[in-house]
């Protein structure tokens, strides 16, 4: 169980005191989560010119918020910002002590944040002769994404294919470096809340409805987006109220050991 939030951004010139407004909202979110996730917590920005920034501790969301460099990567988020994610982590699989395992990770030109687990993810690995930098499982989704980004964007129709190679739990969110305006969401079998304001040309996620409630604190203009399972989500910095929508499907295993979903013995 762990917790992603994050902050897609329409392009629009906002303010600065709307610019802070977002960004608290972000911290809100952050914080909140950290009960899905109190081992490990970590931020990272795209910029439409391609620039990112990572920044990740282990350590809870309420220590991370106040680190220097956290401070000063939040308040590089500007008006060429395409995306703000984080995430708290709760360890499964590779000690948080090892900075590689945490999220966000960078895999390539792709960053992202993931919840669940890739029960086979150590047999797709060698199977498809995929580079390995840290312990964890997650890697494995943007390391599919990074195979299926030769020039940048991702392939999403190969991707879908890849993904329907892995066994366990997912919902994730991606973009790649190279073509930071697009940001590739995957609901799957783990929950993902999303709202969309038209006026602040934002979709806020967050893995669980209350996490965004309580960052808004009922500010009016938040529309929930309804996303079934197994939905990937294509959101664009150009305009983030013409979302994409198709389905993309992945073997569904609850627990390590137990047949996958719809499999009898």
């Amino acid at each position: 169980m762990c917790g992603q939030v994050g902050i897609i951004f329409g392009r629009k010139r906002r303010r600065p005191d709307e610019r802070d407004y977002l960004r608290e909202v972000f911290i809100r979110m952050l914080l909140h989560s950290e009960e899905r996730g109190p081992h490990a917590s970590g931020l990272a920005w795209l910029k439409i010119d391609g620039r990112h920034r990572i920044f990740k501790r282990p350590m809870r969301a309420h220590e991370l918020v106040y680190e220097k460099l956290f401070q000063e990567m939040l308040g590089q988020v500007d008006n060429e910002t395409t995306i703000l994610m984080g995430h708290t982590r709760w360890r499964t699989r590779g000690n948080e002590f090892n900075n590689r395992n945490n999220h966000p990770i960078r895999a390539g030109i792709v960053i992202g944040t993931h919840n669940g687990t890739i029960y086979n993810a150590d047999h797709l690995f060698r199977r498809l002769g995929l580079p390995r930098y840290a312990e964890v499982d997650s890697e494995l989704i943007f390391r599919l994404a990074d195979r299926f980004a030769p020039e940048g964007p991702i392939d999403q129709e190969g991707l879908k294919k890849a993904l329907a190679l892995c066994r366990g739990q997912m919902s994730a969110v991606l973009a790649s470096r190279l073509d930071p305006g697009t940001i590739t969401v995957l609901k799957g079998n783990k929950p993902l809340c999303l709202r969309i304001h038209r006026q602040h040309r934002v979709v806020l996620y967050a893995s669980e409805t209350a996490f965004i409630d309580f960052a808004v604190d009922n500010e009016k203009g938040w529309r929930e987006l309804e996303v079934p399972p197994m939905t990937m989500l294509t959101i664009r910095h150009e305009d983030v109220r013409a979302i994409e929508n198709s389905e993309f499907r992945f073997i569904p295993q609850e627990r390590k050991g137990t047949l996958p979903e719809g499999v009898n013995a």
